[in-house]
């Protein structure tokens, strides 16, 4: 997608909507900056910040819709993503590592 100037300052907008708003700190030269405005907007309460990031969806051409999303499975226990609690007896921190927890 190419930036252009409405594109631009609509994002500059919106950066400062959503810096005002949610003390979110959004710099334009990151590779998923629409995205992380968009998303931002959809967990807004204010009217123009919505308003923003529909008008930076349609200069985008990306997708954006304020309708919840499909609710979303929930992970079962042994799951490879789900992150258990570290064994009682254990007091250090627990980090991921390759998939694995890793006990420090």
């Amino acid at each position: 997608m190419e930036l252009n100037k409405a594109v631009l300052d609509c994002m500059k907008a919106l950066r400062r909507q959503l810096r005002d708003e949610q003390a979110l700190d959004i710099r334009l030269s990151q590779p998923d900056a629409i995205n992380a405005m968009l998303s931002a907007c959809l967990s807004s309460d204010n009217d123009d910040t919505r308003q923003l990031g529909m008008r930076l969806a349609q200069l985008s051409e990306t997708p954006f819709s304020f309708e919840p999303a499909a609710p979303t499975p929930r992970m079962q226990a042994g799951h490879p993503l789900l992150v258990e609690p570290a064994p009682a007896h254990h007091t250090g921190s627990v980090r991921i590592y390759r998939g694995q927890r890793v006990y420090a």
